[in-house]
């Protein structure tokens, strides 16, 4: 099945996804009966959500979370302009880190010099997307990933570098081993073009039905983007 793109998580979609996956897979069938259907986990497009992504790369969501609150606190709204005004101190005592500083930095004055805008991204094939996102420094494929699914509603991305999402797998398919991330990208190939919403069933695993906001838990074994 070919869906033609770019396609978008909307409810009804969202609804087709899932009984099209729980009838290709008895596994992810068990999920839904045991925990009902995940949150769809949306995001709001644009800078502000790319920063958090950003401040979510191998760290906890807690920590993550807790950074952005103060970020939000001292700058709004956060817009490029507002983030460049702040110093090096201030950054650090919001909770990033020196690298993660520059990547937003970078990110901000890329938007401010008209090289880069999110905007255009909605209606761009998942390629293009990809393409104009890693471009950017500090934005690798698990950030792009994330992006795409949680802010483009896009529905057959695949974040195979994402711990939880290999830990859930595991547990799910019940491997000896995690999964690789080329082993990850096998087993979704059934899924498609479903596979951002059959990752949802999988974090919603990972979190035991709990429902908490995901993209990234338990990164902490990933490697740094670019």
């Amino acid at each position: 099945m070919v869906l033609p793109g770019p396609i978008y998580l909307t409810e009804a979609t969202f609804e087709e996804g899932l009984i099209f996956l729980v009838e290709q897979d008895a596994d992810l069938a068990l999920i839904l009966e045991k925990y009902g259907p995940p949150p769809m986990w949306l995001r709001e497009p644009g800078f502000p959500t790319l920063v958090k992504i950003i401040l979510e790369q191998q760290v906890s969501l807690a920590s993550a979370q807790a950074a952005y609150d103060k970020l939000l606190a001292t700058v709004s709204p956060l817009t490029p302009v507002g983030l460049l005004e702040l110093d090096d101190t201030q950054l650090k005592a919001i909770g990033f880190s020196r690298q993660k500083a520059g990547y937003v930095r970078y990110l901000a004055q890329t938007i401010i010099t008209g090289q880069f805008d999110p905007q255009t991204l909605a209606q761009a094939d998942d390629m293009t997307v990809r393409t104009e996102l890693i471009k950017l420094k500090g934005i690798g494929n698990w950030t792009a990933d994330i992006y795409m699914m949680m802010a483009l509603g896009r529905l057959d991305i695949w974040p195979k570098g994402d711990l939880a999402l290999a830990i859930a797998a595991q547990q799910v398919k019940h491997l000896p081993s995690r999964p690789t991330p080329d082993q990850l990208e096998a087993m979704s190939l059934p899924w498609q073009p479903w596979r951002a919403i059959a990752a949802r069933l999988l974090w919603h695993h990972y979190l035991g039905g709990r429902g908490s906001e995901v993209g990234g838990q338990g990164n902490a074994g990933r490697k740094a983007e670019n």
